[in-house]
Formats: structure tokens, sequence, C-alpha cells
């Protein structure tokens, strides 16, 4: 089986999902960071495509960022200026052809993440 990369983001202050966080994949090579996609999370906090399908697909060591500060800004959530949590960045690593997914759980002031199927 292909491999490929998704994600779920949840808004666990509000108890629903984060619609409309912008996300960002970079493929890590040494000191080169290379921009793969940038897309953002839907109604369920998903978003409407894989963040790398299966046809992009390779191993390696990734990064995800979450621009989470401009979406609680945009969804009033309640600010705090400098935010305490602005963009999240991720960094993982992809060994095989498996469905990665890497799910967010955000509040204004902490997250959690893990591999999740």
């Amino acid at each position: 089986m292909p491999g490929y990369l998704t994600t779920h983001v949840l808004d666990t202050a509000r108890g629903r999902p984060a619609e409309g966080m912008e996300i960002v994949l970079f493929r890590l090579d040494g000191p080169r960071r290379t921009e793969l996609a940038r897309l953002r999370t839907n109604h369920d906090g998903r978003t409407d495509r894989q963040i790398l399908p299966a046809a992009d697909f390779a191993t390696g060591t990734y990064e995800l960022e979450f621009h989470a500060g401009a979406w609680m800004d945009a969804t009033g959530v309640d600010a705090e200026s400098p935010r305490f949590l602005d963009v999240i960045p991720i960094r993982f690593g992809m060994s095989q052809d498996d469905h990665y997914h890497v799910p967010l759980l955000v509040s204004p002031f902490g997250y959690s993440t893990y591999r999740g199927s």
C-alpha cells in the first residue's frame, strides 16, 4: 500500500473541529526545507485532500506548520497579545509506505499530537 499523510485539528477549548486553520508541509533534507503543500482545514478540522498523497509520498523527515495564532485571531478565540501559541511546528519522520496521520489538539495555551491512524 502506498503511503500518504493526513491530519485532523480539534479545538479543545471549544470542543469542536478547528475549521479554517492553515497548514504547511515541508520536506527536510539536512538544512534544506522545501515547501510541498499549503492547505486549510475544512468544517470537520481535516483537509479536503491528503496533505501528501500516495503519488508524491517518499520516506524521510517532514515538518507540519499549524498556523494556530492566525486561526485563533480569525475565529475569535480569546485574544492575548502576543499570542502564547502562534505557529506550531511538528517535525516527524516517515520510514515506510504507510498511512501517517498527525492530529493536533489545540487550545490558546497548549497543544498535543500523536501518530494517529
